[in-house]
């Protein structure tokens, strides 16, 4: 260990102490060491821009430390520069240092470069030149453009969605997330492995290395059929293994349901503000960065209404323009939280150069999540404190029933949680007992999963008028002392 990572390692032990010894505020703390784990998951910086003799498994393990954006302009310029800008904060966010941007203005994609050739001869020039060892391409990639512009370039090519998969791999805490996001990362790399160097074909047969001598000697494995079976078995495995631990999730989800806990899932565009928005509306201490993909595992916690009545805040992660297939496994728990919800609250970041964009992307994704139509949902305006007034005015204009708040300095967050208290479902049975005083776990349910519309106390017990689900009616009617 060496002496920055030996100091680091003595500031957290340092602080968990003082935590356990009361000396710190332990939600200060989780913030803090979640920020020290992540910081200790950045890229470090190698030297040598020139590809090794390696595995395709290992190669593909995305090493970002200095690189040149490559993105394509077939369109309107203003939306190819918002994209590159994004590729750059998503380099930053995986740990990259980015040494230039390269747009290129073509129709459609060249199917052997992406570029085309003259560009591709370009693109190696700024690369030699920057002495970068990575190129990201806006975009995806196939396999063939991958490697002709690899050829072209003489430095690993990755793409868009390489890179987010990395820093899924970076931010992911739960065993099920980190399982999650390494099948989709081995899915996403299995159709696209090739050679790098003579070290990939190199074939033997299986007693070679034994000293078997002439006859035994068979067409054996190339290296990177080697890695291509060790990819099915390790995708197997984490097959077997996510299997394993949806029942658990499921019935998490089922606990809360049984107790008729309304549930609303905060959605949004990475970097949005739903993290900050969901500390201030639970008093919670959820780690907020100004990074994309901050938050990766879905996180429930649970509040109130003014009212009093009870109901379960999720924190999801955030979705961005252009979604890859591929991804879609990553995001399963934070799909399923959304379409078992009541209501979704719908965050966009007010201050983005367009964020009207911003909601059909993530509209995009909701879109295709069975029953997401159906269930209400509230757009919300987060930062308006730092948002460009005639920005903020054309949205007024295109998003017209959004809500405006400032997660950072509270303003319209009241209005928020009267819209959500509005939105929720409220129990449908009407109830009219006498409770004896015994019974005083039950008034205590029906105060937290109720709405109570009278409750008079008297020498008998207490009575209730109230609303409540299915279950709790039938246990307070057997509770009812009322003659």
């Amino acid at each position: 260990m060496n002496t920055a990572d030996d100091s680091r390692a003595r500031e957290i032990a340092r602080r968990v102490l003082a935590r356990q010894a009361g000396r710190e505020p332990i939600a200060e703390e989780a913030g803090a060491l979640e920020r020290e784990f992540r910081e200790g998951t950045r890229r470090r910086a190698i030297h040598g821009a020139e590809l090794e003799e390696i595995g395709e498994v290992e190669y593909r393990q995305v090493r970002l430390e200095k690189v040149i954006l490559v993105g394509l302009r077939t369109g309107g310029a203003a939306a190819a520069e918002r994209s590159i800008e994004e590729l750059e904060a998503l380099a930053h966010t995986a740990g990259s240092e980015v040494l230039g941007s390269f747009l290129q203005t073509r129709d459609k994609p060249d199917p052997a470069t992406y570029l085309g050739k003259g560009k591709a001869k370009e693109l190696a020039e700024v690369v030699r030149e920057q002495g970068a060892d990575t190129v990201i391409v806006d975009g995806e990639l196939n396999p063939s453009q991958r490697r002709g512009l690899e050829d072209a370039v003489g430095v690993k090519v990755v793409d868009r969605t390489t890179v987010i998969l990395d820093i899924f791999a970076q931010h992911a805490k739960s065993r099920e997330g980190k399982a999650q996001v390494e099948l989709a990362q081995l899915e996403y790399l299995l159709p696209r492995l090739r050679g790098w160097g003579e070290s990939m074909s190199r074939q033997a047969g299986g007693r070679v290395a034994a000293g078997a001598g002439i006859g035994s000697r068979g067409p054996g494995e190339t290296k990177i059929e080697l890695d291509r079976r060790r990819i099915r078995i390790r995708m197997a495995r984490l097959r077997r293994q996510i299997a394993q631990m949806a029942p658990a999730r499921h019935q998490q989800r089922a606990s809360r349901r049984r107790g008729n806990i309304p549930s609303v899932a905060i959605a949004g565009y990475t970097n949005a503000g739903k993290s900050t928005l969901m500390n201030v509306l639970t008093d919670g201490d959820l780690l907020v960065e100004d990074a994309l993909f901050a938050t990766l595992d879905p996180t429930v916690r649970r509040t109130t209404t003014a009212d009093g009545r009870v109901y379960t805040l999720t924190d999801t992660v955030g979705f961005v323009s252009n979604l890859p297939t591929e991804l879609v496994e990553a995001f399963r728990s934070t799909l399923e939280e959304i379409a078992e919800s009541d209501v979704i609250v719908h965050v966009v970041d007010a201050s983005d150069p367009d964020p009207v964009n911003q909601v059909r992307a993530v509209n995009e994704v909701l879109s295709g999540i069975d029953g997401a139509a159906q269930i209400p949902t509230i757009l919300v305006l987060n930062k308006v404190d730092v948002a460009d007034p005639g920005t903020l005015a054309a949205v007024r204009v295109s998003l017209p029933a959004a809500l405006e708040v400032s997660a950072r300095t509270g303003a319209g967050i009241e209005a928020l949680q009267e819209e959500i208290a509005a939105c929720l479902p409220r129990p449908q049975i009407m109830v009219d007992v006498m409770l004896p005083f015994s019974e005083g776990a039950l008034l205590s349910e029906v105060h937290e999963d109720g709405e109570i519309l009278e409750q008079e106390w008297s020498e008998d017990g207490v009575r209730l008028v109230a609303r409540v689900g299915e279950g709790l009616a039938a246990r307070l009617g057997e509770a009812n002392i009322a003659s």
